[in-house]
Parts: C-alpha cells; structure tokens; sequence
C-alpha cells in the first residue's frame, strides 16, 4: 500500500521509518543533526515550499505541506486495512 504525502507524491507504506512533526526541525538541534547527517546517504525532497511534516524513508527524506497528524492517520489506516486482509 502507498501513501500520499501531498502534491503528486506517494511513497510505500512499508519503506516509512519515521514521521516526525516538522516544528521539532526548527525547535531539536537532535533533528537538525539527524537531518543534517541524513543528507550525506539520502535525497532530501521538498514536496512544496511549506513545511509541516518531516517523513523519513529508507531512501529519501521528504518535507511534507501536510500534517503529521494528517499523515500518521492516513499510515494507520493503510496498516490496519492490511492486517484485514
């Protein structure tokens, strides 16, 4: 299953490792280390100019215009519709 994570982007549930809100960037010198570091073995993708959510994949990392709120119930949606099936 994929989710969309704003524009025309949508990624696979399975590769999301994190989904962290994007005040904690401007407020966590950790996340700006973590995000800093990250940029060395991962491609940073700014899906729109506004910035809320910060999704961490196996390959990239995405700046989302969405909420975190918005996308952690869209993820668990997805995952508990597949433990139906």
């Amino acid at each position: 299953m994929f989710i969309h994570l704003g524009e025309n982007v949508v990624v696979p549930v399975s590769e999301i490792i994190a989904i962290l809100d994007g005040q904690l960037y401007f407020s966590s010198n950790i996340v700006q280390e973590f995000i800093e570091a990250q940029k060395q073995t991962k491609e940073i993708i700014e899906i729109s100019t506004t910035m809320k959510t910060i999704i961490v994949t196996m390959n990239q990392i995405y700046f989302s215009p969405l909420a975190s709120v918005t996308l952690k119930r869209r993820a668990t949606q997805i995952f508990e519709s597949e433990q139906i099936m």
